[in-house]
């Protein structure tokens, strides 16, 4: 059988291209305005760092809920493989896997400080094992602190939320307000500013990062904020389908590691900007600003131990296997 040289060329050129390593491309999507908020520029950070390994691997950001308008949907979008990246705090997926509220239990992580000794611990494994059970994998280890703030008078222990319509973000918090006499309300964060501008809440939880780049001191007089005792810590990390981390090779996957691991410090020092900003603004807006005291967070955590940290252990095996982990990686 005679073949030409065109097709023999043609051919050649074929085994060649396969042979060359292809270029893969990630979409990463969050929710968060560009260039200001330390979540996107973290993300970014990441894939600046990847880059410097693998240029091959190209990522399109997607940032301000440009490519998913609901928020939720992220995850939805991660399991199935339609996106292969996101930011997401793990507490919007609690809906679907409500073992994930373990993330946000009130008072049980302190500061950042405190987060990034439980990286490496038997907590951060299980939380590990509960996202890869379910479709994703964790890259980043970001923590964000948050606050009370709200329109009507000033936050400070569990008796001064009594008749306010509040959103806690996690169905932990929410039972503990909802214990102190709130009225509460779930929503993501990209509607809390018409929420409370339309009077639908009278305030809120949430991290230092959002009050400053939703621009919610706009519409807040009054915020629990800054200072060492906060009962509002929440990872926000970058997270990766299974489906496309199981794809990267060995390689691959350790030069994502090491990004992370970088964009880590660049997170955290953006947090402390950001909890010096957060003040600032609130301030500029002729907001009033306190601190939580020792008294009112120790006050908060034992109402928070009694009811969300109780409810949420008894919820499932799974549950009370991670609350038992943290508790044991923070005693160690």
């Amino acid at each position: 059988m005679k073949v030409s040289f065109h097709r023999l060329l043609a051919l050649a050129f074929m085994l060649v291209f396969a042979a060359q390593p292809q270029a893969q491309e990630f979409k990463l999507t969050h929710q968060w305005k560009q260039g200001t908020d330390g979540r996107d520029l973290a993300a970014r950070e990441f894939i600046k760092e990847v880059n410097k390994k693998d240029p091959s691997i190209k990522f399109r950001v997607y940032p301000g809920a440009s490519l998913i308008s609901n928020p939720l949907k992220q995850l939805d979008a991660i399991q199935d493989g339609t996106i292969e990246m996101c930011v997401l705090p793990l507490i919007y997926g609690a809906g679907k896997i409500p073992e994930l509220s373990v993330t946000i239990l009130p008072g049980a992580i302190t500061n950042i400080s405190d987060a990034m000794k439980l990286k490496n611990s038997e907590y951060a494994q299980k939380l590990q094992e509960l996202a890869e059970a379910n479709g994703f994998h964790i890259l980043t280890w970001w923590w964000t602190e948050g606050g009370f703030a709200n329109r009507v008078h000033p936050i400070a222990g569990p008796d001064t939320v009594k008749g306010l319509k509040m959103r806690g973000a996690d169905r932990t918090i929410d039972s503990a307000m909802q214990s102190a006499g709130a009225s509460v309300f779930s929503m993501p964060s990209t509607e809390l500013y018409n929420a409370v501008q339309s009077g639908v809440l009278d305030g809120l939880l949430t991290s230092y990062e959002t009050f400053v780049s939703m621009r919610l001191y706009e519409q807040l007089k009054f915020a629990t904020i800054g200072g060492d005792y906060t009962i509002f810590m929440v990872i926000q990390p970058l997270i990766i389908s299974k489906k496309a981390w199981d794809k990267l090779t060995p390689a691959q996957r350790k030069i994502f590691e090491e990004a992370a691991t970088k964009s880590e410090t660049f997170f955290n020092a953006e947090q402390n900007k950001v909890e010096q900003k957060v003040v600032e603004v609130f301030k500029g807006a002729g907001a009033q600003v306190r601190q939580m005291t020792k008294a009112e967070f120790e006050q908060w955590l034992a109402l928070s131990k009694r009811t969300a940290w109780k409810d949420f252990s008894n919820s499932s095996p799974k549950a009370k296997e991670l609350v038992d982990a943290l508790l044991r990686s923070r005693a160690q």
